[in-house]
C-alpha cells in the first residue's frame, strides 16, 4: 500500500487558522476530491471536527488519543500505525495522509508520495506543516494555478516522491 501525503501550505508552511484552512482555493479543493475519492483518509480528530462529517466517496479513519471518541460513519483509531494497519487490512492501494500538523510529523517519515500544493502567499497561521527535507524528495510534475474568481491566491501544484533513506 502506497502512504501518501496530501497537503496545501503556505510559503512558510502555513496550514490553518482558528481550525479553519486559512485560504479559498476552489482548483485545490477539487484536486484534493479527484485524488483522494474512493481511497482510506487518515485525519487527526481536530481535523476532522474541522471538516464536520466524512466525506462522501472516502473512508474516513479518525487518529485520536481519546478512547471514548465517535464519529458516525468513521473509523476510530488510537495511532497512525493503527490507521495505516487498517486501511491495509481493508484492501487499500494508496492511503492518504490529510492532517493535521502532528499527524503529518508522524506521518512523513513512512509516506512514499506527496501531493504538495504550495499557495503563493503567507497568510496568518497558527498551524504548521512540520520542517521537511525537501532534498529527500524527487519532484515527479508540478502545474502552476493563478488567481481567478474561485482561487484567491496563485499556486502550484506538485506529485513528489521520497528518495531512498529518507528523514526528516
Amino acid at each position: 500500500m502506497i502512504i501518501s501525503l496530501i497537503v496545501a501550505m503556505d510559503e512558510k508552511r502555513g496550514i490553518g487558522w482558528k481550525g479553519k484552512v486559512p485560504w479559498r482555493l476552489s482548483s485545490d479543493l477539487r484536486r484534493f476530491r479527484e485524488l483522494t475519492m474512493g481511497h482510506h483518509i487518515i485525519v487527526g480528530r481536530k481535523t476532522f471536527q474541522s471538516i464536520g462529517k466524512p466525506l462522501t466517496g472516502r473512508q474516513t479513519i479518525i487518529v485520536t488519543g481519546n478512547p471514548d471518541f465517535t464519529a458516525e460513519g468513521c473509523l476510530v483509531v488510537h495511532s497512525l500505525e493503527e490507521a495505516i494497519d487498517l486501511a491495509k487490512s481493508r484492501g487499500e492501494s494508496e492511503a492518504f495522509i490529510c492532517g493535521g500538523a502532528r499527524i503529518y510529523a508522524d506521518a512523513i517519515t513512512k509516506a512514499q508520495r506527496f501531493y504538495l500544493t504550495t499557495v503563493h502567499a503567507q497568510v496568518e497561521s497558527d498551524t504548521w506543516f512540520p520542517e521537511w527535507d525537501e532534498s529527500a524528495w524527487t519532484m515527479k510534475q508540478t502545474s502552476d494555478h493563478e488567481v481567478d474568481d474561485k482561487d484567491e491566491y496563485a499556486s502550484t501544484f506538485a506529485l513528489l516522491e521520497a528518495g531512498e533513506g529518507f528523514r526528516i
